[in-house]
C-alpha cells in the first residue's frame, strides 16, 4: 500500500500523469473519495499520460465516457447515480471491467456492498496487512467467485466479478488544496 500527499490540483494531475505512463492494458483503477476529492483531476493526468490530447470530463450523466487517440483508449466511468451492484450490472458496465485499454472508475467503492474498501484499507494502516479487519481480508473478495459474462451478480456484489490487474485508490481531501492518495495493486 502506498500514500502519496498532493498539494495542489496540478501536483494530483501529475500523479495521474504518471500512472498512465506506466499504465498497460487491461488495468482497471478503482477511485474512492468524496465530492471534491480530485478524482477527476486524477483522471485528467491519467489521461495525459496515455498521449489522450481531448477534454476529461467527469461522466456522471453519461456514466462513461471513452476517450482514444492516446497510447492506449480510456474508459471513464462514473458509478455516483448508481447505488446497488444490480444497478451497475443493468447499466451494462461490467463489459467495462476488463478493458482493451485502462478503466477508471469514479465511486468505485458501488461495485460492491458487503465491505466499505475506504475504511478497511484505513483499518488496514493502522494494524498491517495481516490484520483481521485489514486488506487481506476484503482483497479476496475481488477474487471470490467467478460468474459468466452476461450473468448478474451473486451475493450482491458485484466484487465477485472482478478479475484482472486493479489499482483501488482512495482520494481523501486534508485541506482545501492538500490530497491523501493512498493505492495498492493487485491482481493478476
Amino acid at each position: 500500500m502506498v500514500t502519496r500527499i498532493s498539494h495542489s490540483p496540478a501536483e494530483t494531475q501529475s500523479i495521474g500523469e504518471a500512472w498512465g505512463r506506466e499504465a498497460q492494458s487491461g488495468l482497471v483503477i478503482g477511485l474512492c473519495g468524496e465530492l471534491g476529492a480530485g478524482k477527476t483531476q486524477l483522471v485528467k493526468g491519467l489521461a495525459q499520460g496515455l498521449g489522450i490530447t481531448a477534454r476529461v470530463q467527469s461522466p456522471t450523466f453519461a456514466l462513461v465516457n471513452i476517450y482514444a487517440g492516446g497510447r492506449l483508449r480510456l474508459f471513464h466511468l462514473d458509478l455516483y447515480r448508481l447505488d446497488t451492484p444490480e444497478q451497475v450490472f443493468a447499466a451494462g458496465l461490467q463489459e467495462y471491467l476488463e478493458p482493451e485499454g485502462v478503466t477508471v472508475i469514479e465511486w468505485a467503492e458501488r461495485l460492491g456492498k458487503t465491505r466499505n474498501p475506504k475504511s478497511e484499507i484505513r483499518r488496514a494502516e493502522r494494524e498491517g496487512p495481516r490484520a483481521e479487519g485489514g486488506a487481506e481480508v476484503w482483497r479476496p473478495q475481488w477474487r471470490r467467485a467467478q460468474i459468466e459474462p452476461g450473468a448478474p451478480p451473486s451475493g450482491g456484489s458485484t466484487l465477485n466479478y472482478l478479475r484482472g490487474r486493479w489499482r483501488w485508490a482512495e482520494i481523501e481531501a486534508v485541506s482545501e488544496t492538500e490530497r491523501r492518495i493512498i493505492y495498492e495493486d493487485f491482481g493478476d
